[in-house]
């Protein structure tokens, strides 16, 4: 499931932070994952005390 910059998701689980299991926040990245985040998408706006966190297409779901 592709998601696009903007989308709010919830984050079912969280290898990166645990802490954003069962929270929302949008997706930051503009073009699907590469090498870089190791094909993990950036969730962003999750909480006030969790900053951005990278997240595999398994463990979020399109709100």
């Amino acid at each position: 499931m592709p998601f696009h910059a903007g989308d709010m998701v919830l984050i079912v689980s969280c290898a990166d932070d645990p802490r954003a299991a069962g929270r929302t926040g949008r997706i930051v990245d503009e073009v699907p994952p590469g090498a870089l985040t190791g094909g993990r998408w950036t969730v962003h706006r999750i909480g006030p005390l969790i900053g951005p966190v990278l997240c595999a297409t398994s463990e979020l779901r399109k709100l």
